[in-house]
């Protein structure tokens, strides 16, 4: 009984503490999001730079591991006996993408875009190669950061 009792407990510890880390976590990602708006990143490989002159392009890339909690680690592993979507992970893939994001836009400086950006995930931990549950996930985002020569006349935007 006490082994339950004590399972119970690091449940409701991993549940409480889990929620309040993601919720920090989602509050200063929206909070840096909004600094980088006007820093936009697309996918595409090319742009048309007509009528800008290029000063420079550089490859810009940010990293992020991020961990799950007690809780949702418990829950995923049930998922994974019984089958189905593991919805557990969903706010941790979303967290780790967004955060290698905001972390490439930090490393552009006063970049004018990011294109061909790429994101990555992989699982980081012992049970990483096989089918089993996963603790952590690594995002990786990268792309071509290019800044557009200045002029005294005018001031490209895109």
């Amino acid at each position: 009984m006490t082994q339950v009792i004590i399972l119970l407990a690091f449940l409701g510890l991993g549940y409480t503490f889990g929620s309040i880390t993601e919720s920090r976590h989602y509050t200063s990602i929206r909070k840096r999001e909004k600094q980088f708006l006007s820093l936009p990143a697309l996918n595409t490989k090319t742009i048309d730079h007509t009528g800008r002159e290029i000063k420079e392009a550089v490859l810009v890339q940010g990293s992020a591991v991020i961990s799950i909690d007690y809780f949702k680690r418990f829950l995923a592993g049930l998922r994974n006996i019984l089958g189905g979507n593991i919805g557990e992970y969903d706010s941790l893939v979303d967290r780790a993408r967004r955060e290698a994001t905001l972390r490439m836009k930090e490393t552009a400086g006063v970049a004018d875009i990011i294109v061909n950006i790429r994101i990555e995930t992989s699982p980081i931990g012992q049970s990483a190669g096989r089918r089993s549950v996963v603790g952590s996930i690594e995002a990786i985002a990268y792309g071509t950061a290019v800044t557009y020569a200045r002029s005294s006349t005018h001031h490209s935007t895109i």
